[in-house]
């Protein structure tokens, strides 16, 4: 697999590479996290809950999207943001679950997402969506 670079103004790169829809891509996606969090020289503290975001995000792609494949991007847009995000060829916009049905074992992600991240959202695409996340950068 292939893991691309891409400028950004911050003169950091951004991190991106298409997947397999499958679960055992999470584990791919948390390596590119850690892999971009040690390249920007981030805190320690930023990469777990990193890891916990790309993690949720991915299991939603795999479990929602229509294709074989799903991208995971990284970035740093500014320098107090990263942002974590999957693409996939879905319109199915992700909903957070609030309700406390105690038998319900899916559909709780996008909670963790929520309180782990600074904000979350979609940006919709003729073809699909991207769901993101941003983490705010900790000195």
């Amino acid at each position: 697999m292939t893991v691309t670079a891409t400028p950004r103004p911050t003169g950091h790169p951004g991190y991106s590479q298409t997947l397999p829809r499958e679960p055992e891509s999470a584990a791919t996606a948390r390596r590119l996290v850690r892999t971009a969090m040690a390249a920007w020289g981030l805190e320690q503290d930023m990469i777990e809950p990193g890891t916990l975001i790309i993690s949720e995000l991915v299991s939603n792609a795999v479990v929602h999207s229509r294709l074989a494949s799903i991208r995971v991007m990284v970035s740093q847009p500014t320098p107090s943001l990263v942002r974590l995000g999957v693409v996939d060829r879905s319109k199915v916009l992700p909903m957070l679950r609030t309700d406390s049905d105690g038998d319900q074992i899916h559909g709780r992600g996008l909670v963790l997402v929520d309180g782990f991240s600074h904000r979350w959202g979609t940006d919709l695409y003729r073809w699909g969506k991207q769901v993101w996340a941003e983490l705010e950068v900790t000195s």
